[in-house]
């Protein structure tokens, strides 16, 4: 069964619709390739997916050690080559993460660990280099 379906709505717009849930997501072209960045652009939704992912795989992981990471956020940069062909070349992904309970530095760091090989992280191209900026709140 298929995951998705995308249909184009013209002027570089498409809506994205999730088949399961029925969810939909607006997709336009950046400004700076003849869009109006009215909406995510297709590589922004890319950058995303790395910390939407990393941060998902690293709760699943709390939950079953009884941690929560609830309240927590991800801030992404995407950064787009200057060399043609047009591509991400660097994706940030700055993350502050609260915790219940306060976690110790050896649990810290294997959540890190976790978020780095995330589904997303493993499949994006190497070239495309990836940072990922673990700030813990308590």
């Amino acid at each position: 069964m298929s995951t998705s379906k995308i249909n184009y709505l013209g002027g570089l717009s498409t809506e994205a619709t999730h088949l399961k849930s029925g969810k939909t997501i607006e997709t336009d072209a950046p400004v700076d390739n003849n869009g109006k960045g009215e909406a995510f652009s297709p590589t922004d939704l890319a950058a995303t997916s790395l910390g939407a992912c990393a941060i998902t795989v690293m709760s699943i992981a709390a939950e079953k050690a009884g941690h929560e990471f609830r309240g927590s956020e991800v801030s992404i940069t995407k950064v787009m080559s200057a060399d043609a062909p047009r591509r991400i070349s660097k994706v940030v992904a700055e993350f502050t993460l609260r915790s219940e309970p306060t976690l110790s530095a050896e649990e810290k760091e294997r959540y890190e660990r976790v978020g780095r090989n995330c589904p997303v992280a493993l499949s994006l191209h190497p070239d495309i280099e990836q940072e990922m900026i673990f700030n813990w709140q308590n």
